[in-house]
């Protein structure tokens, strides 16, 4: 286990929200996620949702200044979203920022002990395969892709974490820094192992907490098995990406 940093206190913690057509669940999860510590400020990183999400981000942003809305009307995808969210996190001036998805799949709960294991790392991962990490409420067959595509990106990335595949993250602002996240070029969920790569190859200390994933109870997932292909080639070109030295080259 990392050595711990007992001067690291983090003043401001920004929780970033991907989202795309998740008018069922924002609201709430919003409040949720605020509730957790009073030092948290939530960004949503919206792609302009036909369902309203952006306008009823942009009512609770009027009304707590807590909230944050960035309403995105071009360069859209998930991986665009994230990163945005990042730098949007860091020009706030957060210390620590976190991001997760909008569908409780990663619930608020979980938060205060990801906060306090940043403690001990530069990253820290919500894990579902590290003992007390449970992965619930999927099919068999969803959860065997998700098992192999984790091994597939672990072991050609050589990533020193069982749940590599993790979208709930929290990073210490000296991390997003490292590795140049206004930089993040993958488009899709390939964001994720991108970004572990980099941490990887800027030698940042990793640390996963058990965390109960649960699958979505409101509104529909964006994730297609056209989606799960593109991560896959993703991850083999991040690999040669890092092999070329042109990793940081803005995937060029």
């Amino acid at each position: 286990m990392p050595p711990s940093d007992h001067s690291f206190s983090p003043a401001l913690i920004v929780v970033t929200i991907p989202t795309y057509n998740e008018i069922e669940n924002i609201e709430k999860l919003v409040r949720e996620v605020l509730e957790q510590d009073p030092r948290i400020e939530v960004v949503v990183a919206d792609d302009h949702s036909p369902d309203g999400t952006w306008k009823a981000v942009a009512a609770m942003q009027a009304a707590d200044p807590r909230v944050h809305l960035l309403d995105r009307t071009s360069q859209r995808g998930r991986g665009y979203a994230g990163r945005d969210g990042y730098v949007e996190a860091l020009r706030l001036g957060a210390d620590v920022a976190f991001e997760m998805d909008a569908d409780f799949s990663h619930h608020p709960r979980h938060l205060p002990a990801l906060i306090a294991a940043l403690e001990q790392a530069d990253v820290v991962l919500g894990s579902r395969q590290v003992p007390g990490g449970q992965d619930l409420g999927r099919p068999w067959f969803r959860t065997l892709l998700t098992r192999a595509s984790n091994l597939y990106a672990r072991v050609a990335l050589g990533l020193p974490v069982s749940d590599c595949n993790s979208g709930y993250r929290g990073w210490r602002r000296s991390a997003l820094e490292a590795v140049d996240v206004g930089n993040a070029f993958s488009p899709g969920p390939a964001i994720v192992h991108e970004l572990l790569y980099k941490a990887r190859v800027k030698r940042q200390r990793m640390l996963e907490v058990p965390i109960v994933f649960t699958e979505r109870e409101e509104g529909e997932s964006t994730l297609t098995f056209r989606t799960l292909l593109r991560s896959y080639v993703g991850v083999m070109r991040l690999r040669w990406l890092g092999i070329t030295g042109r990793l940081f080259a803005g995937g060029r």
